[in-house]
């Protein structure tokens, strides 16, 4: 039996931890933007979500959702490449999905960067489909995938 990891959410004292994942596993050869002061801007806005795994008491993985109208938008997602692999990061996405659905968002959007093959497999292997490359979207070298996944049926689409 597996058991999942504990998914709470982020506090302020997170945001140092995050930043550097962010800027180490996500951010690696670009500018530095997801410093300790915009992730905890993020923690602290009513309309953002910033989730956390911990193990023996160190941050793991984080997800930092913001909710816009009808969509929920994945800015940042991360898990220690030690723990990749073993579920931790599916048990806190499926978590960050329920979160949206009872949020009443229809759909959620992530983008990855197009040469990270094992984030947009890891997507496409819960049910992200891609939908549009955008060249230089992380910067002058850097080209992006956008994903989405519809938790919901649209309005008007056959049922």
């Amino acid at each position: 039996m597996t058991v999942e990891p504990a998914v709470t959410i982020a506090r302020r004292g997170d945001a140092a931890a995050i930043a550097v994942m962010s800027r180490d596993l996500i951010e690696y050869g670009l500018e530095w933007r997801w410093r300790p002061e915009r992730v905890a801007r993020a923690i602290a806005d009513p309309d953002t979500n910033a989730a956390v795994v911990r193990r023996d008491g160190q941050l793991i993985a984080f997800g930092i959702m913001e909710y816009l109208e009808d969509d929920a938008y994945l800015v940042l997602f991360a898990v220690h490449a030690s723990h990749q692999r073993h579920g931790v990061g599916s048990a806190l996405l499926r978590w960050l999905e329920a979160v949206a659905r009872a949020a009443g968002s229809q759909r959620i959007r992530v983008d990855a960067r197009r040469d990270n093959v094992a984030a947009r497999c890891f997507y496409n292997e819960h049910g992200y489909h891609e939908r549009l490359l955008k060249t230089r979207m992380y910067g002058e070298a850097v080209d992006g995938i956008r994903l989405e996944k519809w938790l919901r049926v649209r309005a008007g689409a056959p049922g």
